[in-house]
């Protein structure tokens, strides 16, 4: 099964942290946003997308890489996010998404990210230290999961 994982990554590289952990666990592919086309990441049998939360979402530039991905005919996503406040709500604008693209989302991870934006910076800012390596092994944990289990879909 071929998998790829896309994610934007910015101010301390949390997500690519959690990203790189995930796609090392599964043997999958992993690019940042910028540097990977959403035509071809339609040709991968499981996609993982994630970033960092930023006013309460995903990413911009993965929102609109989205777009780029057309009709989805039920391609097997997982979607996971870094965030000073640990909340799936957050990704709430990028499954509804990737659902009216047609998209089976077979999956969320979310952990704590390293937060020092804005009013968060004073004392070090939040979830300082994380991602940490419990993190990394749950979201490596995770994508094995996952991977598994669209296995399993593909072949039944």
């Amino acid at each position: 099964m071929r998998c790829i994982v896309v994610y934007k990554s910015i101010h301390h590289h949390n997500t690519e942290r959690v990203a790189r952990s995930m796609a090392e666990a599964i043997g999958a592919e992993c690019l940042p946003v910028e540097q990977s086309d959403p035509l071809a990441a339609r040709d991968f049998d499981l996609i993982g997308l994630g970033s960092g939360i930023y006013f309460s979402a995903h990413h911009e530039e993965l929102l609109h890489w989205v777009t780029g991905l057309g009709k989805l005919n039920r391609k097997k996503i997982f979607i996971f996010s870094t965030s000073g406040f640990e909340e799936l709500i957050f990704h709430r604008a990028l499954k509804e998404k990737l659902e009216s693209l047609g998209a089976l989302i077979i999956g969320e991870f979310k952990c704590g990210g390293w937060h020092t934006f804005g009013p968060f910076s004073a004392d070090g800012g939040l979830q300082q230290g994380r991602p940490d390596r419990l993190d990394l092994q749950n979201a490596a944990d995770f994508a094995r999961e996952i991977a598994e289990r669209a296995d399993r879909g593909n072949s039944a």
